[in-house]
């Protein structure tokens, strides 16, 4: 199952991200998960709230441009090598993972991680296959 992330983009100076989360806590918006990375001059901050269509018009409605994507969440073994339990399956598939980061919380004793890839149905399918566990939202 896919996720809705949203992904704004943010001026690289002090206190950006988190007016951010500002306007996403006065509008009662958690983030579940979120990354951030910048240029010189531009910060991209991609995430997963527990009510995207909030977060996106929230953002909307104060200027910001909003792209949103679809992607997934998977459990991964929390052990030194446990990533490559997602990436290899989709390496020998031909699956380009474009980013990855950490979904606040965990799965038991396993980590969570939101994938995006160039082909998301197939990747699943192929993590499936592989007895890797997706997240339903």
């Amino acid at each position: 199952m896919t996720i809705r992330q949203i992904s704004i983009e943010l001026e690289n100076k002090p206190g950006e991200l988190s007016k951010i989360s500002d306007l996403l806590g006065r509008g009662r918006v958690n983030i579940k998960a979120i990354s951030a990375s910048s240029t010189d001059e531009i910060s991209t901050v991609h995430f997963v709230a527990d009510d995207p269509e909030k977060a996106s018009n929230i953002f909307k409605t104060h200027g910001y441009k909003v792209k949103e994507t679809e992607v997934f969440a998977v459990e991964t073994p929390d052990h030194p090598g446990g990533l490559n339990a997602v990436l290899k399956p989709l390496r020998e598939a031909s699956i380009n993972v474009i980013y990855l980061y950490p979904y606040i919380g965990l799965s038991g004793s396993n980590a969570i991680l939101i994938l995006g890839v160039d082909k998301t149905t197939e990747a699943i399918e192929v993590l499936k296959a592989n007895w890797v566990r997706i997240l339903e939202e």
